[in-house]
């Protein structure tokens, strides 16, 4: 219990060297990593998306490649694509991009929506097949995709379905003043702080703790606590489409993460409660009545969490 709380945690301390005052951001993109889902991160430009993305990474002793998204990009761009090598006079596989243990898609929004479903096909399947030949992704395999949700010019917002494949959506939002002025000083130096990252975890110590995060008990009355939320949110009135069942498996998982992390092996409701709206949120569609009132996702679900018995027994 205590190895992969050590291993977090100096992650966490490697990857706050250069995004600074986001602990909870950092914590929540590792357990992300330690349930084998991939990860939203959505917010207004230059608040450090990429620069979280690109910190992980170089956190991890894992092979790394980013994809700037353009309309221009196409799904072989990603996946990748045969070519007949005139030596052999057979077909040869020349990788994409995502043939790689951690994968930054910068800007996923704003590609065409063919090249988005490749990439998405990808993160559910964890393989690619090209010309009928099947290549399965390196492990661990995490996708970061980043998108800014202020513009919409240009753009091709994910529809609904994909959006459930991404296991988590997180915001990194505005530095307080004093976190803004350890940045300048930092980032004013004569060195960039993420050049100075250096590895701190294995891709073994990677599958361990995802092998480790699997093996935390979760009670009936857990279980029944999560179905009733999920539940709740199918018939909530001022929601259009519910979480679905992926959303229940997706937030049992967080929490298994969630309690680890806190040195226990089982989960509590307040695991439950802590992962609800990073997992959740991203999964509900406002009906057209709450999006006239200006209302949110994040206000919607956390009424509903209020609204659910808690149980008081989970052993």
């Amino acid at each position: 219990m205590q190895q992969p709380r050590r291993l977090v945690r100096a992650l966490q301390q490697n990857i706050a060297q250069v995004v600074v005052g986001k602990d909870e951001v950092i914590e929540l993109a590792l357990i992300a990593l330690l349930c084998k889902g991939h990860v939203l991160i959505e917010d207004v430009p230059g608040v450090g998306k990429t620069t979280l993305a690109s910190a992980l990474a170089k956190s991890l002793d894992c092979s790394f490649k980013r994809i700037q998204f353009t309309p221009d990009v196409t799904p072989s761009d990603v996946t990748g694509f045969s070519i007949v090598n005139f030596k052999t006079n057979e077909l040869e596989f020349k990788p994409g991009a995502v043939m790689s243990q951690i994968v930054l898609a910068d800007e996923i929004n704003r590609t065409s929506p063919k090249t988005q479903s490749s990439l998405l096909e990808v993160m559910e399947e964890y393989q690619v097949t090209i010309d009928g030949v099947t290549h399965p992704l390196p492990r661990p395999f995490l996708v970061l995709a980043t998108q800014n949700p202020v513009e919409f010019v240009g753009t091709y917002p994910l529809p609904e379905a994909q959006m459930d494949r991404f296991f988590m959506r997180i915001s990194i939002g505005y530095p307080s003043i004093e976190d803004e002025m350890d940045i300048l000083e930092r980032y004013s130096a004569p060195v960039s702080p993420l050049s100075t990252l250096q590895p701190v975890c294995s891709a073994e110590d990677i599958l361990a703790m995802q092998a480790a995060v699997t093996e935390i008990y979760c009670s009936r009355e857990v279980r029944s606590y999560v179905a009733n939320i999920t539940s709740a949110t199918r018939h909530h009135p001022a929601l259009q489409l519910g979480v679905s069942t992926r959303g229940a498996i997706a937030l049992i998982k967080a929490a298994q993460a969630c309690a680890l992390l806190a040195g226990r092996d089982f989960i509590l409701p307040e695991d439950v409660q802590r992962m609800a709206l990073p997992v959740l949120c991203h999964r509900v569609m406002l009906s057209p009545e709450a999006r006239m009132k200006a209302d949110t996702p994040d206000r919607i679900v956390s009424s509903i969490i209020d609204g659910v018995q808690v149980p008081v027994r989970v052993k």
